[in-house]
């Protein structure tokens, strides 16, 4: 893929407009509020939720991203295809598994199972090319596959097979539009962030002029930062994927770094009033 392609890609990703369910969450920003952690500060909350979010969510974004690239570039059909489709779907499971029992609270699960299921959609009835398009063989090629893969991924969660997580998604997506890792975790990242914002404006916590003003230079250096702290993670639950078969999970693993913001936001539910699911 050239730079323009992965920029406009870029772009599509982060419009607003698409259809991820990211506005309706918070990501525990309203019981944090609530709760009365408030602060004169406003990015400290971002802060500490980055941090945390890119420690827990990066590790398993990277590891379904290598698997789907893996699976994507090979050339392989018929009973060799499915038998590769199968162990993708098998290895993606497991990390999902391993997810599912990372995060602490019902509120986090039920908004990350939610997004990422919205981007299961996006990729079957938008980002794959319909069949009337033009493209050549090769192209054409790798988007069945991928289409094939993705059908078979959201019947599993539908199924309750697969709990669809965001940051499995979100890496089994972007692998298969073919942006590159660093690319897909920087924008994941952004993207939180960006949704942490817009949920602060709809709270009426800070203005929608304050909100790009941080953005674009209190969460510039965050984004940037988290990325390059956590490009060597992963979760460890993928042998094949561990490059030099030395795996610490202490160093390596996922984490979460940030207990108070999982304690609130598991108290969501107990608000008398809520304008966000979670």
């Amino acid at each position: 893929m050239n730079s323009d392609d992965e920029t406009y890609i870029l772009l599509l990703l982060s419009d607003s407009n698409l259809p991820t369910g990211a506005f309706v969450a918070s990501s525990g920003l309203e019981s944090y509020m609530k709760h009365g952690f408030g602060s004169n500060d406003p990015t400290a909350f971002i802060r500490d939720s980055m941090a945390s979010y890119a420690r827990s969510a990066l590790p398993f974004v990277s590891d379904a991203y290598r698997l789907v690239s893996l699976y994507r570039e090979m050339d392989v059909q018929g009973s060799s295809l499915d038998q590769s489709s199968s162990k993708l779907l098998s290895d993606i499971v497991a990390l999902e598994e391993l997810y599912e029992t990372m995060m602490l609270n019902h509120v986090a699960r039920r908004a990350s199972k939610s997004q990422g299921v919205a981007l299961l959609t996006l990729y079957t009835k938008a980002l794959s090319p319909p069949s009337s398009f033009p493209l050549e063989s090769d192209a054409k090629g790798v988007h069945e596959q991928m289409s094939t893969f993705f059908t078979q991924f959201k019947t599993m969660v539908r199924r309750e097979d697969a709990h669809g997580h965001l940051p499995t998604c979100w890496g089994a997506l972007t692998a298969a539009l073919g942006l590159t890792l660093e690319r897909s975790c920087y924008l994941h990242l952004f993207l939180h962030a960006r949704s942490l914002l817009s949920a602060s404006v709809r709270l009426n916590d800070i203005g929608p002029y304050n909100a790009q003003q941080i953005l674009l230079h209190a969460v510039r250096p965050l984004v940037a930062a988290e990325t390059s702290r956590c490009r060597s993670l992963t979760t460890g639950s993928i042998p094949h994927l561990i490059d030099d078969g030395a795996f610490d999970e202490t160093i390596h693993g996922p984490a979460n770094t940030w207990p108070l913001g999982e304690i609130l936001t598991a108290r969501h539910d107990l608000q008398h009033s809520r304008i966000f699911n979670s």
